[in-house]
């Protein structure tokens, strides 16, 4: 069985069994689906069930009727199908045909790269790039304090100043009692393999990862991030960029319909500037809440 399921910033207002063969959709009472908002239309769109077949057709509504998106006059309703009246969202689920649920969120939210500006995926990019390299020198370790300073290569110094800097070394003991070089079936020891390093000593790789939906009509969908760079959002609302790099994953903002409308990370705005995400942090973009976890 079809259905219909209208809902409003992503928030699910209403489901609609269709079990008639005529569906009027408007702003008036006697509409079999009623949407009461000044920009729907008395009599705004009609859908028509024949057997298994299921057709919209606008009733020349002042505003137009939408289908992912575009312009329509009539159409064909297909699973997935996203129906935009006004402000208000009517997605068409046909029961009958099998598809996974991942698929309509990502249908939904998950930008091919095809589809974006070059440019400002190129932006984006540098911009994870930039902020990982800031990440590793933020990691490393600073000189210990009682390291000797070493004067730079570029400046002279006479040689009572060297003296004070490096102080005179101390002779290194004579090892006692070498012992005798183990003979070449020697068991090797266990931090070491053929390559000079135990593979459990070097560091783990990056972990997978993966967004959960926390709000909207998708919540509870689950995205994996396993390509090096995934693109979100609604494009003329709100798009950012997931980095997947060595140092870890990195969101950045792409674009928006208003200027300085930059995602959020656990209710605070990214900026221009990437973010590295950790595990649990919660992204909110073009309207919708998920969380970051990685495994």
């Amino acid at each position: 069985m079809a259905r219909l399921i209208l809902s409003l910033d992503n928030q699910v207002l209403a489901e609609y069994n269709m079990t008639k063969e005529r569906y009027t959709i408007g702003r008036l009472p006697d509409n079999d689906v009623r949407i009461d908002n000044p920009a729907v239309s008395g009599h705004h769109s009609l859908i028509i069930n024949i057997l298994n077949d299921s057709f919209l057709e606008d009733l020349n509504s002042t505003n137009g009727t939408y289908v992912n998106g575009k312009l329509i006059k009539k159409h064909a309703l297909q699973n997935g199908d996203v129906i935009t009246i006004g402000h208000h969202q009517l997605r068409f689920s046909d029961q009958q045909v099998e598809e996974p649920v991942q698929d309509e969120f990502e249908k939904t939210m998950v930008i091919p790269a095809g589809q974006q500006d070059a440019d400002q995926l190129a932006k984006a990019e540098q911009a994870a790039e930039e902020a990982a390299r800031a990440s590793a020198r933020e990691s490393e370790p600073e000189p210990a304090a009682d390291e000797p300073m070493v004067p730079d290569p570029g400046v002279m110094l006479d040689e009572e100043e060297a003296q004070g800097l490096n102080p005179d070394p101390q002779p290194e003991p004579v090892p006692q009692n070498i012992p005798e070089p183990e003979s070449h079936d020697a068991t090797i020891a266990h931090t070491e393999t053929a390559a000079g390093i135990d593979p459990s000593a070097a560091s783990n790789a990056l972990p997978m990862a993966k967004l959960q939906v926390l709000s909207g009509a998708f919540a509870g969908r689950e995205l994996e991030l396993t390509k090096a760079l995934t693109t979100l959002g609604r494009p003329g609302v709100q798009v950012a960029a997931i980095t997947r790099r060595a140092e870890g994953y990195y969101i950045v903002h792409v674009e928006s319909g208003e200027k300085d409308d930059f995602p959020l990370v656990n209710g605070q705005s990214i900026g221009a500037q990437a973010r590295k995400l950790v595990d649990s942090d919660v992204v909110q973009l073009a309207g919708v809440k998920m969380g970051f976890f990685a495994e």
